[in-house]
Protein backbone atom coordinates (compact mmCIF):
# COMPACT_ATOMS: atom_id res chain seq x y z
CA UNK A 1 0.00 0.00 0.00
CA UNK A 2 1.03 3.63 -0.48
CA UNK A 3 1.88 6.00 2.37
CA UNK A 4 -1.25 7.97 1.52
CA UNK A 5 -3.53 4.95 1.82
CA UNK A 6 -1.78 3.74 4.96
CA UNK A 7 -2.27 7.17 6.54
CA UNK A 8 -5.97 7.20 5.70
CA UNK A 9 -6.41 3.71 7.12
CA UNK A 10 -4.57 4.62 10.34
CA UNK A 11 -6.59 7.79 10.93
CA UNK A 12 -9.88 6.04 10.14
CA UNK A 13 -9.04 3.35 12.68
CA UNK A 14 -7.89 5.77 15.39
CA UNK A 15 -10.61 8.39 14.80
CA UNK A 16 -8.21 11.11 15.84
CA UNK A 17 -4.66 11.00 17.19
CA UNK A 18 -5.17 12.68 20.58
CA UNK A 19 -7.49 12.47 23.58
CA UNK A 20 -7.80 13.85 27.12
CA UNK A 21 -6.53 11.61 29.92
CA UNK A 22 -7.28 12.43 33.60
CA UNK A 23 -4.41 12.47 36.11
CA UNK A 24 -6.60 10.98 38.83
CA UNK A 25 -9.56 8.62 38.76
CA UNK A 26 -12.97 9.80 39.87
CA UNK A 27 -14.03 7.73 42.87
CA UNK A 28 -16.71 8.05 45.49
CA UNK A 29 -13.99 8.88 47.99
CA UNK A 30 -12.37 11.76 46.09
CA UNK A 31 -15.32 13.33 44.27
CA UNK A 32 -15.65 15.95 46.98
CA UNK A 33 -12.01 16.98 46.33
CA UNK A 34 -11.76 16.96 42.55
CA UNK A 35 -15.21 18.44 42.00
CA UNK A 36 -17.82 19.88 44.31
CA UNK A 37 -17.63 21.04 47.10
CA UNK A 38 -13.82 21.00 47.45
CA UNK A 39 -12.99 22.59 44.10
CA UNK A 40 -14.74 25.78 45.26
CA UNK A 41 -11.84 26.54 47.59
CA UNK A 42 -9.40 26.06 44.69
CA UNK A 43 -11.38 28.52 42.59
CA UNK A 44 -11.51 31.04 45.44
CA UNK A 45 -7.75 30.78 45.85
CA UNK A 46 -7.18 31.47 42.14
CA UNK A 47 -9.64 34.36 42.18
CA UNK A 48 -7.70 36.00 45.03
CA UNK A 49 -4.34 35.37 43.36
CA UNK A 50 -4.42 34.60 39.59
CA UNK A 51 -0.84 33.29 39.74
CA UNK A 52 -2.23 30.31 41.63
CA UNK A 53 -3.72 29.09 38.33
CA UNK A 54 -0.21 27.96 37.37
CA UNK A 55 -0.01 25.83 40.52
CA UNK A 56 -3.59 24.57 40.83
CA UNK A 57 -4.63 23.93 37.18
CA UNK A 58 -3.11 22.61 33.96
CA UNK A 59 -2.49 26.12 32.62
CA UNK A 60 1.24 25.84 33.36
CA UNK A 61 1.67 23.02 30.85
CA UNK A 62 -1.02 23.66 28.25
CA UNK A 63 -0.80 25.62 25.01
CA UNK A 64 -3.17 26.37 22.15
CA UNK A 65 -2.25 25.67 18.53
CA UNK A 66 -4.17 28.39 16.69
CA UNK A 67 -4.82 27.84 13.00
CA UNK A 68 -7.36 28.91 10.38
CA UNK A 69 -6.16 26.50 7.71
CA UNK A 70 -5.33 29.16 5.14
CA UNK A 71 -1.70 28.08 4.60
CA UNK A 72 -1.19 24.41 5.50
CA UNK A 73 2.02 22.57 4.69
CA UNK A 74 2.26 22.32 0.91
CA UNK A 75 -1.53 22.13 0.70
CA UNK A 76 -2.43 25.81 0.81
CA UNK A 77 -5.91 26.98 1.90
CA UNK A 78 -7.69 23.78 2.98
CA UNK A 79 -9.76 25.35 5.75
CA UNK A 80 -9.97 24.56 9.47
CA UNK A 81 -11.36 21.03 9.12
CA UNK A 82 -8.67 20.07 6.64
CA UNK A 83 -6.07 21.53 8.98
CA UNK A 84 -7.38 19.70 12.05
CA UNK A 85 -5.61 16.42 11.23
CA UNK A 86 -2.30 18.29 10.91
CA UNK A 87 -2.81 20.14 14.19
CA UNK A 88 -3.65 16.88 15.95
CA UNK A 89 -0.37 15.49 14.67
CA UNK A 90 1.44 18.51 16.03
CA UNK A 91 -0.30 18.06 19.39
CA UNK A 92 0.84 14.45 19.46
CA UNK A 93 4.46 15.51 18.89
CA UNK A 94 4.26 18.13 21.64
CA UNK A 95 3.10 15.49 24.11
CA UNK A 96 5.32 12.66 22.92
CA UNK A 97 8.58 14.57 22.80
CA UNK A 98 8.15 17.26 25.48
CA UNK A 99 5.13 16.29 27.62
CA UNK A 100 3.38 19.55 26.67
CA UNK A 101 -0.42 19.49 26.43
CA UNK A 102 -1.30 21.14 23.12
CA UNK A 103 -4.91 21.80 22.14
CA UNK A 104 -5.74 22.32 18.44
CA UNK A 105 -7.89 25.42 17.95
CA UNK A 106 -8.89 25.41 14.28
CA UNK A 107 -11.11 28.36 13.46
CA UNK A 108 -13.02 29.58 10.43
CA UNK A 109 -11.12 31.90 8.11
CA UNK A 110 -10.91 35.23 9.90
CA UNK A 111 -9.21 38.60 9.72
CA UNK A 112 -6.09 39.23 11.76
CA UNK A 113 -8.04 41.36 14.21
CA UNK A 114 -10.68 38.66 14.67
CA UNK A 115 -8.02 36.04 15.40
CA UNK A 116 -6.23 38.37 17.80
CA UNK A 117 -9.47 39.08 19.67
CA UNK A 118 -10.36 35.39 19.89
CA UNK A 119 -6.95 34.35 21.20
CA UNK A 120 -6.92 37.11 23.79
CA UNK A 121 -10.35 36.03 25.05
CA UNK A 122 -9.34 32.40 25.45
CA UNK A 123 -5.80 33.06 26.69
CA UNK A 124 -6.62 32.57 30.42
CA UNK A 125 -6.87 28.83 29.74
CA UNK A 126 -3.37 28.52 28.32
CA UNK A 127 0.26 29.01 29.26
CA UNK A 128 1.36 29.73 25.69
CA UNK A 129 0.16 30.21 22.12
CA UNK A 130 1.54 28.48 19.03
CA UNK A 131 0.42 30.15 15.79
CA UNK A 132 0.33 27.77 12.86
CA UNK A 133 -0.62 27.67 9.17
CA UNK A 134 -2.17 31.12 8.86
CA UNK A 135 -1.58 32.89 5.55
CA UNK A 136 0.79 35.83 5.27
CA UNK A 137 0.85 38.75 5.82
CA UNK A 138 -2.05 38.14 8.25
CA UNK A 139 0.08 35.78 10.34
CA UNK A 140 2.62 38.54 11.01
CA UNK A 141 -0.04 40.89 12.35
CA UNK A 142 -1.34 38.14 14.63
CA UNK A 143 2.06 37.14 15.98
CA UNK A 144 3.34 40.67 16.48
CA UNK A 145 0.22 41.94 18.24
CA UNK A 146 -0.25 38.94 20.50
CA UNK A 147 3.44 38.95 21.45
CA UNK A 148 3.04 42.54 22.65
CA UNK A 149 -0.31 42.16 24.39
CA UNK A 150 -0.14 38.73 26.05
CA UNK A 151 2.05 37.95 29.06
CA UNK A 152 2.98 34.50 27.79
CA UNK A 153 5.13 32.92 25.07
CA UNK A 154 3.63 33.46 21.62
CA UNK A 155 5.46 31.53 18.93
CA UNK A 156 4.81 31.50 15.19
CA UNK A 157 6.21 28.16 14.12
CA UNK A 158 6.04 28.69 10.35
CA UNK A 159 8.08 31.88 10.72
CA UNK A 160 10.33 31.55 13.75
CA UNK A 161 10.48 27.77 14.00
CA UNK A 162 11.60 27.45 10.40
CA UNK A 163 14.16 30.21 10.84
CA UNK A 164 15.68 28.56 13.92
CA UNK A 165 16.05 25.09 12.37
CA UNK A 166 17.46 26.53 9.13
CA UNK A 167 19.99 28.54 11.13
CA UNK A 168 21.07 25.41 13.03
CA UNK A 169 21.54 23.50 9.78
CA UNK A 170 23.38 26.42 8.22
CA UNK A 171 25.76 26.80 11.18
CA UNK A 172 26.91 23.22 10.66
CA UNK A 173 26.92 23.46 6.86
CA UNK A 174 29.33 26.38 7.09
CA UNK A 175 31.69 24.19 9.13
CA UNK A 176 31.69 21.60 6.34
CA UNK A 177 32.29 24.04 3.47
CA UNK A 178 34.64 26.33 5.38
CA UNK A 179 32.63 29.51 4.97
CA UNK A 180 31.09 32.12 7.28
CA UNK A 181 27.42 33.06 7.47
CA UNK A 182 28.34 36.72 7.90
CA UNK A 183 29.92 37.15 4.48
CA UNK A 184 28.33 34.33 2.47
CA UNK A 185 25.92 35.15 -0.33
CA UNK A 186 22.60 33.65 0.77
CA UNK A 187 19.56 33.47 -1.50
CA UNK A 188 16.09 32.76 -0.08
CA UNK A 189 13.34 31.87 -2.55
CA UNK A 190 9.95 32.59 -1.02
CA UNK A 191 8.86 35.56 1.05
CA UNK A 192 6.01 34.14 3.07
CA UNK A 193 6.22 33.34 6.77
CA UNK A 194 9.16 30.94 6.40
CA UNK A 195 11.20 33.18 4.11
CA UNK A 196 10.67 36.23 6.31
CA UNK A 197 11.56 34.26 9.45
CA UNK A 198 14.76 32.92 7.91
CA UNK A 199 15.82 36.36 6.64
CA UNK A 200 15.25 37.96 10.04
CA UNK A 201 17.19 35.41 12.09
CA UNK A 202 20.10 35.46 9.61
CA UNK A 203 20.18 39.24 9.90
CA UNK A 204 20.29 38.94 13.69
CA UNK A 205 23.30 36.61 13.26
CA UNK A 206 25.17 39.22 11.22
CA UNK A 207 24.56 37.92 7.70
CA UNK A 208 25.19 40.89 5.38
CA UNK A 209 24.58 39.38 1.93
CA UNK A 210 21.06 37.98 2.06
CA UNK A 211 18.70 38.20 -0.93
CA UNK A 212 15.01 37.30 -0.78
CA UNK A 213 12.85 36.69 -3.84
CA UNK A 214 9.07 36.47 -4.01
CA UNK A 215 6.94 35.57 -7.04
CA UNK A 216 7.62 39.00 -8.57
CA UNK A 217 11.38 38.98 -8.21
CA UNK A 218 13.98 40.16 -5.74
CA UNK A 219 12.79 42.20 -2.79
CA UNK A 220 14.50 45.59 -2.70
CA UNK A 221 13.93 49.11 -1.46
CA UNK A 222 13.21 50.18 -5.03
CA UNK A 223 10.07 48.08 -5.34
CA UNK A 224 6.76 49.85 -4.77
CA UNK A 225 4.51 46.78 -4.46
CA UNK A 226 5.67 45.53 -1.05
CA UNK A 227 3.51 45.13 2.04
CA UNK A 228 4.92 46.52 5.28
CA UNK A 229 6.56 43.25 6.28
CA UNK A 230 8.34 42.84 2.96
CA UNK A 231 9.39 46.49 3.26
CA UNK A 232 11.03 45.59 6.57
CA UNK A 233 12.83 42.71 4.85
CA UNK A 234 13.97 45.10 2.11
CA UNK A 235 15.67 47.22 4.78
CA UNK A 236 17.83 44.33 6.05
CA UNK A 237 18.57 42.44 2.80
CA UNK A 238 19.81 43.06 -0.75
CA UNK A 239 22.31 45.78 0.22
CA UNK A 240 23.09 46.71 -3.40
CA UNK A 241 19.42 46.98 -4.40
CA UNK A 242 19.77 44.27 -7.03
CA UNK A 243 16.72 43.83 -9.25
CA UNK A 244 15.57 41.01 -11.46
CA UNK A 245 14.66 37.47 -10.62
CA UNK A 246 16.03 34.41 -8.88
CA UNK A 247 18.19 33.10 -11.71
CA UNK A 248 20.47 36.13 -11.81
CA UNK A 249 21.09 36.41 -8.07
CA UNK A 250 21.77 32.67 -7.71
CA UNK A 251 24.94 33.03 -9.77
CA UNK A 252 28.00 32.71 -7.50
CA UNK A 253 25.82 32.40 -4.41
CA UNK A 254 26.99 30.24 -1.51
CA UNK A 255 23.61 29.20 -0.11
CA UNK A 256 20.17 28.57 -1.60
CA UNK A 257 17.15 28.19 0.70
CA UNK A 258 13.87 27.31 -0.98
CA UNK A 259 10.56 27.94 0.79
CA UNK A 260 8.48 28.73 -2.29
CA UNK A 261 5.77 26.09 -2.01
CA UNK A 262 6.50 25.26 -5.67
CA UNK A 263 8.01 21.92 -6.65
CA UNK A 264 10.80 21.53 -9.23
CA UNK A 265 11.20 25.27 -9.78
CA UNK A 266 14.98 25.05 -9.45
CA UNK A 267 16.96 23.24 -12.14
CA UNK A 268 20.43 21.76 -12.25
CA UNK A 269 21.63 24.80 -14.19
CA UNK A 270 20.70 27.07 -11.28
CA UNK A 271 22.80 24.98 -8.88
CA UNK A 272 25.71 24.76 -11.32
CA UNK A 273 25.81 28.57 -11.45
CA UNK A 274 26.37 28.79 -7.68
CA UNK A 275 29.77 29.13 -6.03
CA UNK A 276 31.91 26.09 -5.25
CA UNK A 277 30.90 24.09 -2.17
CA UNK A 278 27.33 25.35 -2.43
CA UNK A 279 24.79 24.67 0.32
CA UNK A 280 21.31 23.87 -0.98
CA UNK A 281 18.18 23.66 1.20
CA UNK A 282 15.07 23.04 -0.97
CA UNK A 283 12.52 22.84 1.86
CA UNK A 284 9.10 22.79 0.20
CA UNK A 285 7.03 19.73 1.15
CA UNK A 286 6.09 17.20 0.00
CA UNK A 287 8.02 17.85 -3.23
CA UNK A 288 10.96 20.28 -2.97
CA UNK A 289 12.21 22.94 -5.35
CA UNK A 290 14.83 20.43 -6.55
CA UNK A 291 15.34 16.83 -5.51
CA UNK A 292 18.49 16.12 -3.45
CA UNK A 293 20.01 13.77 -6.03
CA UNK A 294 19.72 16.44 -8.71
CA UNK A 295 21.26 19.08 -6.45
CA UNK A 296 24.21 16.85 -5.66
CA UNK A 297 24.62 15.94 -9.33
CA UNK A 298 24.76 19.65 -10.16
CA UNK A 299 27.64 20.19 -7.72
CA UNK A 300 26.07 21.04 -4.36
CA UNK A 301 28.32 20.10 -1.43
CA UNK A 302 25.63 20.03 1.28
CA UNK A 303 21.90 19.38 0.76
CA UNK A 304 19.04 19.39 3.26
CA UNK A 305 15.31 19.05 2.64
CA UNK A 306 12.07 19.11 4.60
CA UNK A 307 11.39 15.45 3.82
CA UNK A 308 11.83 12.64 6.31
CA UNK A 309 12.89 10.10 3.66
CA UNK A 310 16.16 11.90 2.90
CA UNK A 311 19.15 12.74 5.12
CA UNK A 312 19.33 16.14 6.81
CA UNK A 313 15.63 16.76 7.35
CA UNK A 314 15.24 20.44 8.24
CA UNK A 315 11.91 20.36 9.99
CA UNK A 316 10.21 22.43 12.71
CA UNK A 317 9.49 19.28 14.71
CA UNK A 318 13.10 19.49 15.89
CA UNK A 319 12.33 22.79 17.55
CA UNK A 320 8.80 23.48 18.75
CA UNK A 321 8.53 20.80 21.48
CA UNK A 322 11.72 21.95 23.21
CA UNK A 323 10.93 25.64 22.65
CA UNK A 324 7.66 25.41 24.58
CA UNK A 325 9.03 22.98 27.16
CA UNK A 326 11.69 25.51 28.08
CA UNK A 327 9.39 28.53 27.91
CA UNK A 328 6.70 26.91 30.05
CA UNK A 329 9.19 25.66 32.64
CA UNK A 330 10.32 29.21 33.44
CA UNK A 331 6.86 30.68 32.84
CA UNK A 332 8.25 32.96 30.15
CA UNK A 333 6.19 36.04 29.45
CA UNK A 334 7.69 36.47 25.99
CA UNK A 335 10.32 35.28 23.49
CA UNK A 336 12.92 37.14 21.43
CA UNK A 337 15.67 36.60 18.85
CA UNK A 338 18.27 35.92 21.54
CA UNK A 339 16.16 32.93 22.60
CA UNK A 340 15.78 31.79 19.00
CA UNK A 341 19.51 31.99 18.26
CA UNK A 342 20.36 30.14 21.48
CA UNK A 343 17.96 27.35 20.47
CA UNK A 344 19.56 27.13 17.01
CA UNK A 345 23.04 26.94 18.49
CA UNK A 346 21.93 24.21 20.90
CA UNK A 347 20.56 22.16 18.01
CA UNK A 348 23.71 22.64 15.96
CA UNK A 349 25.99 21.53 18.81
CA UNK A 350 24.29 18.13 18.95
CA UNK A 351 25.95 17.14 15.67
CA UNK A 352 29.36 15.57 16.38
CA UNK A 353 32.56 16.17 14.42
CA UNK A 354 32.35 12.63 12.99
CA UNK A 355 28.81 13.25 11.81
CA UNK A 356 29.87 16.52 10.19
CA UNK A 357 32.59 14.67 8.28
CA UNK A 358 29.90 12.44 6.80
CA UNK A 359 27.72 15.39 5.80
CA UNK A 360 25.22 15.33 8.65
CA UNK A 361 24.18 18.89 9.53
CA UNK A 362 21.19 18.45 11.83
CA UNK A 363 20.16 15.90 14.47
CA UNK A 364 17.30 13.49 13.84
CA UNK A 365 13.91 14.20 15.38
CA UNK A 366 14.05 10.86 17.23
CA UNK A 367 17.32 11.88 18.93
CA UNK A 368 16.39 12.01 22.62
CA UNK A 369 18.93 14.79 23.24
CA UNK A 370 17.06 17.30 21.09
CA UNK A 371 14.23 18.44 23.37
CA UNK A 372 16.36 18.69 26.56
CA UNK A 373 19.06 20.64 24.69
CA UNK A 374 16.61 23.13 23.17
CA UNK A 375 14.60 23.47 26.39
CA UNK A 376 17.75 24.12 28.43
CA UNK A 377 18.95 26.82 26.01
CA UNK A 378 15.50 28.46 26.01
CA UNK A 379 15.26 28.47 29.82
CA UNK A 380 18.76 29.86 30.28
CA UNK A 381 18.32 32.63 27.72
CA UNK A 382 14.86 33.60 28.98
CA UNK A 383 16.35 34.04 32.46
CA UNK A 384 19.28 36.06 31.10
CA UNK A 385 16.95 38.31 29.09
CA UNK A 386 14.53 38.93 31.96
CA UNK A 387 11.74 37.01 30.25
CA UNK A 388 11.32 34.38 32.97
CA UNK A 389 8.80 34.71 35.79
CA UNK A 390 9.87 31.45 37.44
CA UNK A 391 13.43 30.44 38.32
Amino acid sequence: MSVENDALELHRRLKGKIEVEPKIKATTRNMSLIYTPGVAEVSRSIHKNPEEAYELTSKWNTIAIVCDGTRVLGLGDIGPLGALAVMEGKSLLFKHFADVNAVPVCIEKSSAQEIIALVKKMSPTFGGINIEDIESPKCFDVERTLSKELEMPVFHDDQNGTGIVVLAALINSMKIVGKDIKDSKIVIAGAGAAGVGIARILHECGAERVYVADSRGLISREREDLNKYKMEIAEITNPEGVGGGLEGVLKDSDVFIGVTGTENCIKKGHIKSMAENAVVFPLTNPNPEIMPAEAFAAGARVVGTGRSDYPNQINNSLLFPGMFRGALDVRAHGLNHAVYIAAAEALAKLVTAKELEKGTIIPHIMDKRVVPAVASAVKKTCMECGLAAKF
